[in-house]
């Protein structure tokens, strides 16, 4: 894959059969993903959330006119840091018969160009603990591993 043949854009609805398939594929995330068309709604109506939001963008990789990759940013300003802005990462899948071609490494990196533009401080994702490999992926980008991180699922 040449990154020339990339599009990295925002996400559209009718993308949104295509992510669902990537989310629900992932057998680590345990995120309950699935393409059972019943769940649809949920998904379009957080879709319908993210797109209404400016501070988020979802956003596709797309080659050869499909969806094979996805991300999220959110954009957060916090009293710390002089009131200093953060670009948050979220959700960054690579189509699993595609990944190690590059396409995760230019996700990121349009993020991170992405942050410069806007004047941002501070580039931050975090990643399940289980996956070792996309730690070494995040640290070979140059990300830190700095904080350690807590959930509370309330569903």
């Amino acid at each position: 894959m040449s990154s020339q043949d990339l599009l990295i854009r925002e996400a559209r609805e009718s993308d949104l059969l295509a992510l669902i398939a990537l989310f629900a594929a992932d057998a680590v995330g345990g995120h309950g993903d699935t393409t059972d068309p019943s769940a649809y709604d949920d998904y379009l109506r957080a879709f319908r959330t993210m797109e209404a939001s400016s501070d988020q963008t979802l956003y596709v990789a797309e080659l050869a006119g499909e969806v094979v990759g996805t991300f999220q940013t959110m954009i957060t300003t916090s009293l710390t840091g002089r009131g200093s802005s953060a670009m948050i990462i979220e959700a960054v899948q690579t189509r699993g018969d595609l990944r190690g071609q590059g396409i995760g490494a230019a996700m990121i990196n349009f993020c991170i160009g992405e942050a410069k533009s806007r004047g941002v401080r501070l580039v931050q994702l975090t990643s399940n603990a289980v996956r070792k490999d996309a730690h070494r992926f995040y640290e070979r980008l140059g990300f830190k591993p700095s904080h350690l991180g807590f959930k509370m699922a309330l569903k």
